[in-house]
């Protein structure tokens, strides 16, 4: 009879003792979550960045010849690539209208000249008889009127005749100087206005090196800054130049800035066309640079994690970066030598983050020990 009264009472002290056991669980403290580890480097001091820059070999001087009148293209005398001469006739235009304008303008010049010798005739005969005052004197000063008309009209005509010539002479274009035809842009039989382009034409003398410039930190180019030339066709071999020219402002299109490279040694064996390297050194040694992967950006600018290092806690900062290189960013605004910045995984993290502070050997940084 005892044993069937224990059951309850066991199961009883059971339930109890799990109760008990889950208040106990209940009471304990809530886990922490776990500090993310985050590397950190300090900025080293950086020289110069080279960067390099793919060009093409052309003439300092390209002129674009154009016919000074416009008509209809009857010849075209060269090829792209011909060599030429000075005064070397390029083009030629109809010049059967040219030839006309040339023979009416003679014809009106005959006419002023016969009129100008009639007045003359009369203004002399008016004179004498004035002397001998068989004629009033204002039928003198008419007659002289009429003569100066008459022998302005004609130097008119003389002027209009010379203007016909010219326009003779501008139905053939020719060379301004020697060099090589780099371009042509119109056919024979072609109808162009005066001033339209038909030839450019590559001068011979210096050659430079056309390339194009990226819109980022294109603060870091000057003019009259020394760079490094390579030919295609020389490799290994540089040639010292100097940045002559650069655009005021970006393509529209490509959004760089078009510039030029000069050669210090006029002599340099180049040819139009070729292919070359332009290696420019950016920065200064007052620079200091930060991985690659340190550097990140939101709405178009740069920005990188610098550590708190009161709170170890990681704080966004604005920068403002140069070039990039291959391994390294030039920092030139923003940072100092002795922060701490986030090496590498910055868009794991987020503003004001608390971390834990480690070195590239995984080992906890003492930042107020080293202080």
């Amino acid at each position: 009879m005892l044993k069937p009264m224990l059951q309850p009472l066991a199961k009883l002290t059971l339930l109890v003792s799990l109760g008990a056991l889950l208040a106990a669980c209940g009471q304990q403290e809530p886990v922490e979550k776990a500090v993310r580890p985050a590397m950190f480097v300090q900025p080293e001091p950086v020289g110069g960045v080279q960067e390099t820059y793919p060009g093409e070999v052309r003439a300092r001087y390209e002129p674009e010849l154009a016919f000074r009148i416009a008509g209809k293209v009857a010849r075209r005398l060269v090829e792209v690539g011909e060599r030429v001469k000075k005064d070397q006739p390029l083009a030629e235009l109809n010049a059967e209208d040219v030839s006309l304008r040339l023979q009416a303008a003679q014809a009106q010049l005959a006419a002023a000249e016969a009129d100008l010798n009639l007045a003359r005739s009369e203004r002399d005969r008016y004179g004498k008889l004035v002397s001998r005052q068989l004629v009033s004197r204002s039928q003198f000063e008419n007659a002289e009127n009429i003569y100066k008309a008459a022998a302005a009209r004609a130097k008119q005509m003389r002027a209009e005749l010379d203007v016909a010539k010219n326009q003779s002479d501008y139905a053939v274009l020719r060379a301004g100087s020697d060099g090589v035809i780099a371009r042509r842009l119109v056919e024979s039989g072609q109808v162009v206005n005066a001033g339209q382009t038909v030839f450019t034409l590559a001068t011979d003398g210096e050659r430079e090196v056309a390339i194009n410039l990226p819109e980022q930190g294109i603060e870091a180019f000057k003019l009259g800054q020394e760079v490094g030339v390579e030919l295609w066709t020389k490799p290994g071999v540089r040639f010292i130049g100097k940045l002559r020219e650069l655009a005021p402002a970006a393509d529209p299109v490509t959004r760089t800035y078009a510039a030029r490279v000069a050669f210090l040694d006029n002599k340099v064996p180049v040819e139009l066309g070729q292919s070359a390297r332009v290696y420019f050194l950016v920065g200064d040694d007052a620079s200091i640079g930060v991985p690659l992967s340190a550097v990140s950006a939101e709405d178009g600018a740069a920005f990188v994690y610098v550590l708190d290092q009161a709170t170890s806690t990681v704080k966004k900062t604005a920068v403002r970066v140069g070039i990039f290189g291959e391994r390294q960013v030039p920092v030139l605004e923003g940072l100092s030598a002795a922060d701490f910045v986030v090496a590498a995984g910055v868009q794991l993290l987020r503003d004001g983050q608390k971390v834990k502070p480690v070195d590239r050997a995984n080992r906890p940084l003492s930042v107020v020990a080293e202080e």
